[in-house]
């Protein structure tokens, strides 16, 4: 047993280093750069992409204390048909063809992760059609196989599948940490409310904290 204690909202974050995994979410080409699915619906991605940096810190930190990772994706079979009618009619820039190929598509280069985080050979990589990194997805049963009972969360976007992977995570039964300046959204505010909710009434999701704060304890 590797136990830690970092220093956290709503108050300190306790984990065992051997049942705890790093979640990178979604840290795509399609979330994090020019042409991808993110500024297709008008955003800027400035933020997104902002992070990579520390997430790049996080996961080196995590790889050297060998604690298990897992990348997810967001993204949909060729044929679409994976992708709900509800979901296409308000998003129907899914399938089309961008400046890094069908936009939010399995197997486009829009839809693989950064090159700054590319995962290594034997790192869980998560494909998902929906949000929530539960959904439609073998996550939770791997989790239970490595023994996993607490989550450490960067990625993208905050208020979306960061938040509704926490929440699903939540449910159950898993302590959820989410890195502060490791995770984005395309808007401040929404980043803003999603941290708050987050660690709000006792922690209600789970907790909040700085990469800074969970790199000192890893590098010890």
């Amino acid at each position: 047993m590797r136990k830690y204690q970092v220093e956290a909202k709503p108050f300190t974050y306790d984990f065992d280093l051997e049942k705890t995994a790093l979640v990178i979410i979604d840290m795509q080409r399609d979330f994090c750069e020019f042409g991808g699915f993110g500024e297709a619906l008008g955003n800027d991605i400035t933020p997104t992409k902002s992070i990579i940096p520390t997430v790049r810190k996080v996961l080196d930190a995590a790889r050297a204390a060998n604690m298990f990772v897992i990348h997810t994706r967001e993204g949909h079979r060729p044929d679409l048909s994976d992708v709900p009618k509800a979901k296409k009619v308000r998003f129907s820039s899914i399938g089309e063809v961008g400046p890094m190929g069908r936009i939010l598509i399995r197997g486009e280069y829009g839809h693989d992760i950064v090159d700054e985080l590319k995962p290594l050979k034997g790192e869980v990589i998560i494909d998902k059609p929906g949000k929530g990194a539960f959904y439609e997805t073998d996550l939770h049963s791997i989790l239970q196989n490595k023994n996993i009972e607490s989550l450490i969360f960067c990625g993208v976007t905050t208020h979306v599948c960061v938040h509704t992977t926490i929440r699903e995570a939540n449910d159950r039964g898993y302590e959820c940490l989410m890195l502060e300046d490791g995770t984005a959204a395309f808007d401040p505010k929404d980043q803003e409310a999603a941290i708050r909710m987050i660690n709000q009434q006792g922690g209600i999701f789970g907790w909040t904290t700085t990469s800074e704060e969970l790199l000192k304890k890893l590098k010890k």
